[in-house]
């Protein structure tokens, strides 16, 4: 049976715990998000002319497929640790691995701001920037399901925040970003400025963790082996179910910890059986970022606007049109189900409509892909407007059927194997990215 004593915990003064959280659940996903908005500052520094053997400068330059490696080699850690973390946190402390995962995390970033400034031919600049692309997701997939293990120990709107945290991440990067190109400063100031607002917000980020433990709210749920029943357990019912759909595959975990099962000694069902239920949720998330990760960023940076003779929208238009329209729109996304969720998860078309996701595949392709191989399609959708209202779909679509995935998952198992259903989950959600990488390099060769 569970636990019936009854304790009120302190108040959370001033939500001074929840900003916190919030700031922790913005710093897990700034690597990715800056890495990735900044595209366009790396591509230039890699299109530089070759340096022949004679010292001589080549006119042709080499392609790096910047967009593809940085996507691969930041999902492939996070696959990595995905499969071995249950090990790596019995080893571990949790504040150990945060402390010096946000530390290297900013050390990385710092040597990142540093290197604008270094002069580097383009294959040493390469290989030195996907070396820390690697290590810095590295660290960061550790931060994130540390992050996840401690923030499930909470109240459950404390994990709402914490994903809200996550889902501004990259518009946060995306507006750094826009900012540093409005400042009209020297290309390699604004990169620098750019470079250097992630290290403070890292920082800010390892600051506000090591100041958790001093509040009192933090403390009362911190220090528990067990969280007492501070709802009753059809008011945490209540309350998981109104939260899961906004919520991250983790959080299936973080809120299977509020909710008790009075028959303690049944046996959880094995994996193999979960998966069996789960299958198709699995299969339907695995798809939804494999075709989102497969054109997102490396063909939606290539598109170019018809607005040739206005420099400024010039400048700034990969960054709202691209990243800010899709960030904004995931985020609606993520927020949608909670007010409607349809498909069901029984209807058959739920699939469909994650299949359908494909047509977004040729419909960027088709768009105004500056030098695309396929010209003859390039002038079907050149219009800005069709090409952010494509985005906009394409986003919207990305986050709501994400998240009706990831809440519908544990629907289909008993209470006591929801845990095990967030695990395949997640592990499938992180393969259909790294899916998506990998597929990326095949169709930024066709454009």
């Amino acid at each position: 049976m569970w636990n019936e004593k009854k304790q009120s915990p302190p108040d959370d003064r001033g939500q001074a715990v929840g900003a916190i959280i919030f700031v922790l659940g913005l710093g897990t996903l700034l690597p990715w998000n800056f890495f990735m908005t900044a595209s366009q500052y790396f591509n230039q520094r890699l299109a530089v002319p070759n340096i022949t053997s004679n010292g001589t400068s080549s006119a042709a330059t080499k392609d790096y497929n910047y967009d593809s490696w940085m996507a691969l080699l930041s999902q492939l850690p996070l696959l990595l640790f995905t499969l071995l973390n249950s090990f790596l946190y019995q080893w571990v402390r949790e504040r150990l691995r945060v402390a010096f995962s946000l530390s290297a995390i900013l050390l990385l970033f710092s040597l990142t701001a540093a290197l604008v400034r270094v002069p580097m031919l383009p294959d040493t600049f390469f290989s030195v920037t996907m070396a820390t692309i690697w290590f810095i997701n590295t660290f960061g997939a550790v931060l994130q399901g540390s992050l996840f293990g401690m923030v499930g120990l909470f109240p459950p709107r404390y994990s709402t925040l914490f994903m809200s945290g996550q889902g501004l991440a990259g518009i946060f990067a995306a507006f750094a970003m826009l900012f540093s190109i409005l400042s009209n400063a020297e290309e390699r100031s604004a990169a620098l400025g750019y470079f250097i607002t992630p290290c403070v917000a890292t920082l800010g980020t390892l600051l506000c963790y090591l100041m958790l433990p001093h509040l009192e709210f933090a403390r009362f749920y911190l220090n528990r082996s067990q969280p007492d029943n501070v709802e009753t357990t059809q008011e945490v019912l209540s309350s998981t179910d109104m939260k899961v759909l906004n919520e991250n595959p983790k959080d299936l975990e973080v809120n299977r910890k509020f909710i008790w099962e009075p028959e303690e000694n049944q046996e959880r069902s094995s994996v193999l059986n979960v998966f069996k239920k789960i299958w198709l949720m699995a299969a339907c998330v695995t798809c939804v970022f494999a075709v989102t990760l497969s054109v997102f960023p490396v063909i939606t940076v290539r598109v170019r606007t018809v607005y040739t003779d206005s420099a400024a929208w010039d400048k700034v238009f990969t960054c709202v049109c691209c990243f800010i329209v899709f960030n904004a729109m995931d985020l609606v996304g993520r927020s949608a189900p909670s007010l409607v969720q349809w498909p069901s998860k029984e209807s058959c078309w739920f699939p469909a409509a994650v299949l359908s996701r494909v047509v977004f595949i040729p419909l960027l392709m088709m768009c105004n892909v500056q030098n695309s191989r396929l010209s003859v399609f390039r002038h079907v959708f050149r219009h800005d407007a069709a090409f952010v209202t494509i985005m906009a779909l394409f986003s919207f679509s990305n986050g709501y059927l994400a998240s009706l995935c990831m809440a519908y998952a544990p629907q289909l198992v008993r209470s006591k194997d929801c845990e095990t259903a967030g695990s395949l989950m997640t592990f499938f959600l992180v393969l259909g990215l790294a899916l998506g990488a990998s597929f990326s390099f095949v169709l930024g060769q066709l454009v």
